[in-house]
């Protein structure tokens, strides 16, 4: 078509002087102390899919998360998340690293923070994402809190050479977690001892192979308990533990509640 143009941005530039840009900065301040804060931009990322957004206080407790963040904790409404810090909803060892790099940004030592780490997918299941964190500030510039996006990992991003081994150990262990999963195997078939195994997923994110399984076990037990209306035995058959009584101990100790307990707790 001879008189088609490609649309381009408009380069030219309103010239405001700095006292109108000092009046505008005024404007958008007194705008935002109208905004409802149950209304603020976080929602925007429930209709972002891939990204999920959070928000958390200089305690470490959660103000704000949208509802990708909620599905993988199996909530319901933002109510439940909040006030709830990271070692109240993650394994210790996982939690103490969110919680330093979340304590480095308080302190001003960095303005962000992006890595690799371990979450959970929305079956609940653990998975690779990026984790992208600045401090949120008040009106006198000082750290008051955390925010983050959370997206899952690029394919380039899990070529780094320590994701690479402990990326295919994460798959082996997610593809067989209701198997009699031999972890001495899973890090041969990765090329290394068990003993560097553990070394790396501790290196990665801060808890062992072995704990890695249970979790993965747990949380696949927790999808079965809200989902289906098998029993104890048949479950821990399903996901992987030696027994109902085994399945029960290792659940109580990351949970809090007795599979019972919670199966009741889901149903109010």
């Amino acid at each position: 078509m001879p008189n088609a143009h490609p649309l381009q941005p408009r380069l030219t530039r309103q010239t405001r002087t700095p006292r109108q840009l000092k009046a505008l900065e005024k404007e958008r301040a007194e705008w935002l102390t109208r905004l409802d804060t149950g209304g603020l931009f976080h929602r925007i990322f429930d209709y972002i899919p891939g990204v999920n957004f959070f928000a958390k206080d200089q305690l470490g407790r959660t103000m704000f998360a949208s509802s990708g963040i909620l599905q993988r904790y199996q909530m319901q409404d933002e109510k439940e998340m909040l006030g709830l810090t990271d070692f109240d909803i993650n394994p210790h060892r996982m939690a103490e690293n969110y919680v330093r790099d979340d304590q480095r940004l308080l302190d001003g030592k960095v303005k962000h923070i992006e890595r690799l780490e371990l979450w959970f997918d929305r079956q609940g299941l653990p998975d690779w994402f990026v984790v992208t964190k600045l401090p949120l500030l008040d009106t006198r510039q000082r750290p008051i809190g955390i925010m983050g996006v959370l997206r899952r990992a690029a394919e380039h991003e899990m070529k780094l050479p320590l994701m690479q081994t402990v990326s295919s150990a994460v798959d082996a262990i997610r593809n067989d977690y209701a198997q009699n999963v031999s972890l001495k195997d899973v890090a041969e078939s990765c090329g290394l001892t068990l003993r560097n195994l553990q070394r790396r997923f501790h290196t990665a994110f801060g808890i062992s192979p072995q704990e890695f399984l249970i979790k993965t076990r747990v949380l696949a037990a927790m999808r079965l308990l809200n989902e289906t209306r098998l029993g104890a035995a048949e479950i821990a058959s399903k996901t992987g533990f030696v027994d109902a009584s085994s399945f029960a101990e290792q659940f109580k100790r990351r949970t809090g509640a007795t599979p019972t307990e919670y199966r009741a707790k889901q149903a109010v």
